[in-house]
């Protein structure tokens, strides 16, 4: 059984810790590890060989360290764009049948949480004689309450560990969900899998030969990159966007359910983030530098600074360093809506934090004005930045700690700590961390144009073009 980790998808229902490029499933939100961690985590001892993890061309740096950071080996397949979870489904299932002799797949989204890691395996082995049988199977979460967030699985007539699927249901209003909650047949949809990778290209080939011929195309030219895999852009593209659900589940033959009670939560507000938090006396979810008075029922949680409450109930509170979200608890699903205006309006709080991850390192955007801009950069062990220059700004670097080796035009310069080195516009520049702790540094831009796309990069040890 080989594990596929999807982890594309925005989070922009979490916002402000949620951002386009550093969407929810980099982040820590339940615990230490991060929800791409721990999914990997979740598979231990029952799943073989490496996982393969899908994700988007700009996250494959995220991904990557993740994966060092937790010391497990991970394929890593880019997808060039979105194109909903078949085809990316299909790219696992066609690039195992060429390596491996038509492995089981267990499927799992990267942004869940499980809160019952033995009952969830114990689910996922009970399933494999299915899935060796030929069935395709789902999981479906034993339905704690009138959900009309998610889908809905109904079940039919019962088969070995779970029962044949008779309907695929739409997220339903209240009325409906009760309904369905009381009447003991129907399933959250998880839109957690598992299947032999043949059965699926089978079935995909009946009902969408499209998207089948489109990821097919996709891998016949695929170029390996550092630790990633990257398919044919252009074949790519022309594949249709389609959830597995409507491509595949509700068409295909031999479809069964099986029901799962483990804790699960995808954590899509940040309503069902405080659900499963601990929670003090009064029912707050508080994490950071917080204080509460007279708090009730609320989740508050603090990044950078203090964030104090006084006579509130059922609210949200999300403090980072560039933005706060203030929101009823039952209101948490509109919070896209705001995603929606700064994505709008070219605003850079719908894609970034202020702290920005590169995969040599970090850096923090202090402060900024007309014609200025300061950073605090941070450079791992052993790591380089591009060599590049600038046409619009001058630099200057500032050692805080560690040491730098600088390269200048045609000469290299080494700075330590409280040493300084002056960059001018155009002169051709480079900055390594020859040491063993990581490089501090400010970086005081100054120029007409201070965007990041005025970077002309010569040679990148990390592929960037």
């Amino acid at each position: 059984m080989k594990t596929v980790i999807m982890a594309g998808g925005s989070g922009s229902r979490l916002w402000p810790l949620s951002r386009s490029l550093y969407p929810k499933q980099f982040l820590a939100l339940a615990g230490q590890q991060t929800m791409l961690q721990t999914t990997a985590s979740r598979v231990d001892g029952i799943s073989d060989g490496k996982p393969l993890v899908i994700c988007n061309e700009e996250h494959r740096f995220i991904v990557a360290e993740q994966m060092r950071a937790m010391d497990t080996q991970a394929d890593i397949l880019l997808e060039p764009v979105g194109r909903n979870t078949a085809p990316a489904i299909a790219l696992a299932a066609l690039q195992a049948l060429t390596s491996e002799d038509d492995p089981l797949l267990l499927v799992l989204a990267a942004d869940h949480v499980i809160e019952n890691v033995e009952v969830f395996q114990q689910q996922v082995n009970r399933a494999k004689p299915l899935a060796e049988a030929g069935a395709l199977v789902t999981f479906g979460i034993v339905a704690t309450g009138p959900e009309t967030g998610y889908g809905y699985i109904r079940r039919g007539a019962a088969e070995a560990e779970g029962y044949q699927v008779a309907e695929f249901v739409e997220k339903p209003d209240l009325e409906r969900a009760q309904a369905y909650v009381d009447s003991g047949d129907y399933y959250w949809n998880s839109g957690m899998f598992l299947f032999k990778a043949s059965r699926y290209i089978e079935e995909l080939g009946k009902h969408r030969p499209d998207i089948l011929d489109a990821c097919t195309a996709s891998l016949e030219t695929l170029t390996p990159d550092l630790d990633f895999v990257r398919i044919n852009e252009e074949a790519f593209k022309a594949c249709p966007d389609e959830s597995i659900d409507y491509a595949v589940m509700e068409k295909a033959d031999n479809v069964v359910v099986v029901p799962m009670d483990a804790g699960w939560n995808d954590v899509g507000a940040w309503s069902s983030l405080w659900e499963v938090t601990p929670k003090d006396g009064n029912g707050n979810a508080v994490s950071g530098d917080v204080m509460t008075h007279n708090t009730q029922d609320s989740l508050i949680k603090s990044t950078s600074k203090l964030v104090a409450t006084v006579g509130v109930k059922d609210i949200v509170v999300v403090e980072t360093k560039d933005a706060v979200l203030v929101a009823g608890k039952d209101q948490v699903q509109d919070v896209k809506k705001i995603v929606e205006r700064l994505k709008a309006e070219g605003r850079s709080e719908y894609e970034l934090h202020r702290e920005v991850y590169r995969p040599w390192g970090k850096y923090d955007s202090i402060d900024n004005g007309e014609r200025y801009q300061v950073k605090r950069i941070t450079v791992k062990p052993g790591n380089k930045l591009s060599v590049q220059m600038h046409h619009h700004r001058a630099e200057h670097w500032i050692v805080v700690s560690g040491t730098a080796r600088v390269g200048r035009d045609d000469e290299e310069i080494m700075l330590t700590e409280n040493e300084s080195v002056y960059l001018p516009v155009g002169c051709v520049h480079w900055l390594e961390n020859p040491g063993k702790i990581p490089l501090e540094l400010i970086e005081v831009q100054s120029g007409s144009y201070l965007g990041e796309d005025d970077i002309v990069r010569f040679e990148d040890l990390y592929g960037r073009s």
